[in-house]
This record gives C-alpha cells, sequence and structure tokens, in this order.
C-alpha cells in the first residue's frame, strides 16, 4: 500500500488507462499546463496527441470529443471547472444521454467527463457550483463522485473503462487529502456506495468534502449519538438498498449534499426513501445543502455551504 493525494490518484487512473488502451486520450483546456496538478507530465509521456489542449471552446471541445467516441475512441474531456460544462450542456446532456436509447442500443458512447466543484476555495458560482445533480436529472449518463484517494483511482479508471458516458467530477476542497491505495491494479465499480462508519442511532448520507465534514462531526458525537456515515459514491446508479438496510438500524436519515435544495440530489434521495422506505423511518428526512441562490465568492460562502456545524444541528434535530 501506498499513501498519495487524490489528485495524485486520479493521475495515476489517467497514465495507467493511457498506457493500458491506445484509444484513450484527454482533450481540454490547460492540460498540458497542468492548471491542476492532475494532467502534469502526461503531454511528456503520451504526446500532444493524446493530451490535447483546445481553446476556450467548449462545444467544439466536447463536439470532438463526441465524435471520437462515435468512431470507438476513449475520450476524457475536462472542463477544468464544473460550471463551464453548461456552456455545451445540449451537448453533454441531453445528446450524450439519449445516444444509446435513441440507436436502439446498437452504439455505445464510451466518454469521460469530469471537472473540478465544490465550495471550500471561495472560487464563487462559475467555478464552485456542483454539477452532479444536474447530469443525473438527464437519463442514460452515469454520475459518480469520489470522496477519498481509494476511490478516487478506481472510480476514474471504471469510468474510463465505461462503454456508457460517465460523468466524474472531484471536489477541489480535498483534492490534496492523503489516503493508502494498493500497488496493484484495481477497479471501484460504479453503483455501489460504502458505509465509511458504522452506527446505530441515526445515517448520515454525505459525499466528497462533506463526507469528510459528517466524518468528524461522527466523531465529535460519539458516546452522545451514534452516527453512521455512508458515502453513495455513484449518484446514478443510487445504491438505495445499502441507506435502506442502514435505515432498518437506525430509522433517521441527514442527507448532506453541495447540490441546490430544489430538484437536486437530496431531494431526490427524500423523496426515494419516502416511497420505499417510509415506515423504516422515526423522523422526517432532513437535509443539508446549498440554499436556491447562487454561490457567492469570498468569505461570503461560508454563510450557504453545508459544514460540519450544521450537519451537526441537522443530527441534533433528527434525533431530538
Amino acid at each position: 500500500m501506498r499513501t498519495i493525494t487524490l489528485i495524485d490518484a486520479i493521475k495515476e487512473a489517467y497514465q495507467e488507462e493511457l498506457r493500458r488502451d491506445d484509444s484513450v486520450f484527454l482533450v481540454g483546456q490547460d492540460l498540458r499546463g497542468a492548471i491542476f496538478p492532475h494532467t502534469k507530465g502526461l503531454v511528456e509521456e503520451f504526446g500532444t496527441e493524446r493530451i490535447l489542449d483546445t481553446p476556450i471552446a467548449e462545444s467544439g471541445m466536447y463536439g470532438a470529443a463526441f465524435g471520437a467516441a462515435q468512431e470507438g475512441m476513449r475520450p476524457v474531456v475536462d472542463f477544468m471547472f464544473g460550471g463551464f460544462s453548461y456552456v455545451t450542456f445540449s451537448e453533454c446532456s441531453v445528446t450524450t444521454g439519449q445516444y444509446y436509447f435513441l440507436h436502439g442500443s446498437q452504439q455505445s458512447l464510451p466518454i469521460v467527463i469530469t471537472a473540478g466543484v465544490g465550495t471550500g476555495q471561495r472560487l464563487a458560482n462559475d467555478h464552485a457550483m456542483s454539477i452532479h445533480g444536474t447530469f443525473a436529472h438527464h437519463p442514460g449518463i452515469k454520475v459518480a463522485m469520489p470522496s477519498t484517494p481509494y476511490d478516487a483511482k478506481g472510480m476514474f479508471k471504471a469510468a474510463i473503462r465505461d462503454d456508457n458516458p460517465v460523468v466524474i467530477p472531484w471536489h477541489m476542497g480535498i483534492m490534496m487529502l492523503k489516503g493508502e491505495i494498493p500497488d496493484e491494479d484495481y477497479v471501484v465499480p460504479l453503483g455501489v456506495a460504502d458505509v465509511k462508519r458504522e452506527g446505530d442511532d441515526v445515517t448520515v448520507l454525505a459525499n466528497s468534502m462533506q463526507l469528510q465534514h459528517a466524518l468528524k462531526v461522527a466523531e465529535k458525537l460519539e458516546g452522545e449519538i451514534s452516527v453512521e456515515v455512508i458515502d453513495p459514491r455513484s449518484f446514478v446508479p443510487f445504491d438505495i438498498d445499502t441507506v435502506l438496510q442502514s435505515l432498518e438500524k437506525t430509522n433517521r436519515l441527514v442527507v448532506v449534499d453541495e447540490d441546490w435544495e430544489s430538484g437536486g440530489f437530496a431531494a431526490t434521495v427524500s423523496a426515494r426513501i419516502m416511497e420505499q422506505g417510509f415506515d423504516l423511518l422515526d423522523a422526517p428526512v432532513t437535509r443539508v445543502t446549498l440554499p436556491n441562490m447562487p454561490v457567492p465568492g469570498g468569505y461570503m460562502e461560508e454563510y450557504v455551504a453545508p459544514n460540519p456545524e450544521k450537519i451537526e444541528a441537522a443530527i441534533r434535530a433528527v434525533c431530538a
């Protein structure tokens, strides 16, 4: 086992898949210049034909990748920041998501969409907004996000090998988070949640940086409230069975997510739990999310973003 950062785990996933499969290539803005360190040095090893820098023209960038995927290539499209993907949203959500259905299940579309997302860096809305909930709304696209270096490497490798479109952003707030990964090749299957901490009183479903917050709160409350913490890892497909099994024990659920309150992933989870697990609940499902407003820049961000204090307050309220 080795200890590396989450961002380096993504880089290792890129390196290993680029070496394994000549059809894999990366396309995006400033990949060669490595604005984020997960692409540093890739062009020196794999050349300019597989590490493609583009102008600031998201629709053209994605269109080139889409056409390559139609011809059997496996592009990884890096939008740098998640909010930039909205420039080409018709192509990378509607057209991409419907492609398999419209072709009668006869043609795959192996394309990966990634970008940095999330609060904690005070970068304001276009750079900080999370995109997973919006993409999860469109059928035909798998959506996932890692929370640890182990999951980052394994999930990115799984996404690149998948014959379906996969959106897999990573959270900038934990890119330097360290964790152990094995030396041998491995993948983390998409669509399987992970119980990160067992507990008896309340279930907290949280992802990425918010998962780290939830784990800290659970440790703080140990001896007072027993908190079970689950990382969904994938939003589509969503492993609801793991959550329902947890609720059979705890009977209370707090969903923490950096998507917006209205129509976000937490709202979807709440509705599905009410439909499939209502009899397991001793209290209403509680959500800790972004309010329905743009993420402000600077210090104002902390007033709207989920944080440990808000998570703790939600846990105490649902257990009261």
